[in-house]
């Protein structure tokens, strides 16, 4: 159980400083290296904004700041759950086991999402 614990406890230390220290104020976290590059939107543009409404319980805020994140937060904490209860059993799981397919889909997804949130039709994407 330590493996799970300690991953645990790392996360909760990240969510708890994006609930203290908000990320909505402007340069609060430095900057997205690849928007101040390119001046585009990334995929994860947003998503320490999200966190932080999602510590609020704001939900449609943390949606509107970055869908993907929301979705992605969820994921981890399935995951993380999975993970737990199949070590607490005495099994031997990875957090995260996806198969080849799966990781081109997620990379499609995420190109996709990048493309559309940083067209103008696709502005309600962006954070």
């Amino acid at each position: 159980m330590r493996a799970p614990l300690v991953t645990a406890a790392a996360g909760a230390s990240a969510v708890l400083a994006l609930h203290l220290r908000d990320p909505h104020a402007q340069g609060s976290w430095g900057l997205c290296p690849f928007s101040y590059l390119v001046g585009l939107q990334c995929p994860g543009c947003g998503g320490l904004r999200a966190v932080n409404d999602l510590t609020h319980l704001q939900v449609g805020a943390a949606v509107s700041s970055n869908v993907l994140a929301v979705v992605f937060a969820v994921v981890m904490v399935l995951a993380w759950t999975r993970w737990a209860v199949v070590r607490w059993r005495g099994g031997d799981a990875a957090l995260l086991s996806i198969g080849p397919r799966a990781a081109v889909a997620i990379g499609v997804v995420l190109v996709v999402f990048t493309v559309v949130r940083n067209t103008p039709w696709g502005a309600w994407l962006a954070p």
